[in-house]
């Protein structure tokens, strides 16, 4: 039994198992298993294995996207061995989702300002002006989410993507999601065959809502509110002056909640946010002072809005992490989170600069 590196699937490449290429150009777009010669000559021969969806094969060379994004080129004359293999293994916890459903829930808890449809394509915006020029709140609300087809060639959808951004003063960017069922690993190679540079990754998690409502302590120190207020956003407030974009992006969404612990000064202690929606609960913005971490708080927040999202009739929790922060995934490692997929954003080569995007970069 080997474990392929940077795969989540066991690959049964045993040694009396006889090795052979099972797969063929007719097979792109499905899951595959691989395994190459990554040496010759005199010295031993040594293998590399990779799962993936196969994106491409084309000219001897195939091409498959990983989970995390990826993208491995491989020489057909290097195969050894090669066959389909399921398309995501089974879900031992959590809730079972799909990543189309995840995908909608998430969009409706972070809502851009601007949206417009192409095809299956929805095209979203949220610029903010307090500084006298465009600045885009969150790369998840000034983004292309692809729910299917754009309805037209994907260069003719790109050109009208950039168009849509760059006049409103937005690097254009994509968000393309990997490692699950149904999720868009072809688009993901089709970008990069472009030129668009993948800037971040991150994790979506999901768990069951109530124990991560009881594994918090200390939630009686935890205010809840419908709204939020200036004290809430000296915690969490990130592109300088608030404005009035920043404010309808965090309270938009179909219930949402505002955490707060107070702290000794104006300055909470802590803060977070938790939109209910259906039978799911989504976390964002959790935030604790420096001065305030190692104390349990960000647990506690959550857990006070846990406990609120399952009095609305939640039973099911979301959340998106970056993939470098480590500090926070151990904190969701804890709570009985785990990665559903990853989601990557894409931005066009050139353009407008990046900076024009501020607050959490995914």
């Amino acid at each position: 039994m080997i474990r392929t590196g940077g795969a989540d699937l066991a690959v049964e490449f045993t040694a009396r198992a006889r090795l052979e290429v099972r797969i063929s150009p007719s097979d792109v777009g499905k899951r595959v298993s691989v395994r190459r010669l990554t040496q010759s000559g005199d010295g031993p021969e040594k293998f590399t294995d990779t799962v993936g969806v196969l994106t491409s094969w084309d000219s001897g060379v195939l091409r498959i996207t990983r989970r995390d994004g990826e993208t491995v080129r491989i020489a057909e004359s290097r195969l050894v061995a090669g066959k389909v293999v399921p398309a995501a293994p089974a879900r031992r916890r959590g809730p079972s989702a799909s990543a189309a459903e995840l995908a909608r829930v998430t969009s409706r808890g972070w809502p851009a300002v601007e949206n417009e449809r192409l095809g299956e394509w929805a095209l979203r915006a949220a610029v903010a002006r307090g500084s006298g020029r465009p600045v885009g709140f969150t790369r998840r609300a000034n983004s292309v989410l692809p729910l299917g087809e754009p309805g037209m060639p994907l260069d003719e959808a790109l050109a009208r993507v950039r168009r849509w951004y760059e006049d409103r003063g937005l690097p254009p960017y994509v968000q393309v999601s990997t490692g699950a069922e149904g999720t868009q690993e072809r688009l993901a190679a089709e970008l990069a065959d472009r030129g668009w540079d993948r800037e971040v990754t991150a994790e979506l998690r999901i768990a069951a809502l109530a124990p991560v409502a009881d594994l918090g302590t200390g939630t009686s120190r935890v205010v809840l509110s419908r709204t939020v207020d200036e004290d809430w956003l000296l915690r969490y407030q990130r592109v300088g002056r608030p404005d009035p974009v920043v404010r309808r992006v965090l309270e938009g969404g179909p219930s949402v909640w505002f955490a707060t612990v107070p702290g000794v000064s104006r300055t909470p202690a802590a803060v977070g946010r938790c939109v209910v929606d259906g039978r799911w609960a989504g976390f964002m913005a959790v935030e604790v002072g420096p001065e305030h971490r190692r104390r349990g708080l960000a647990s506690a927040v959550m857990a006070a809005l846990a406990g609120r999202a399952l009095d609305e009739g939640a039973s099911a929790a979301w959340l998106q992490v970056e993939t470098d922060n480590e500090a926070a995934r151990a904190l969701y490692d804890r709570l009985g989170f785990t990665t559903h997929h990853s989601y990557h954003h894409f931005r066009a080569p050139g353009g407008v600069p990046r900076e024009d995007i501020a607050g959490e970069s995914r």
